[in-house]
């Protein structure tokens, strides 16, 4: 499947330091595209390891993971306006 992933860490109560957290494990699993954000192609198991792992850094009570899923990217009409961070479209 295909998804991107959005995540927002609260800066209260060592709020920094899950954010790296959360950069450094998101980036094994998916493309890293702007600051919280991410995409990429996922198995189902691999994506509920990804999540297991993530609710472990996250704090449930203030911060948040959003997850849109697609079939497959081809499904998606992605527009990037501006510089895009991180271009996807040169893997093999």
């Amino acid at each position: 499947m295909y998804i991107i992933l959005v995540y927002d860490i609260a800066s209260a109560n060592g709020g920094e330091k899950r954010v790296g957290k959360m950069l450094k494990h998101c980036r094994k699993y998916l493309n890293w595209i702007q600051n919280s954000v991410f995409e990429g192609e996922i198995s189902d198991v691999k994506l509920k390891e990804m999540l297991y792992i993530a609710r472990k850094i996250m704090n449930e009570e203030s911060d948040s993971i959003i997850l849109f899923k697609s079939r497959d990217e081809r499904w998606l009409d992605k527009k990037v306006i501006g510089v895009e961070r991180m271009m996807t479209d040169n893997f093999l």
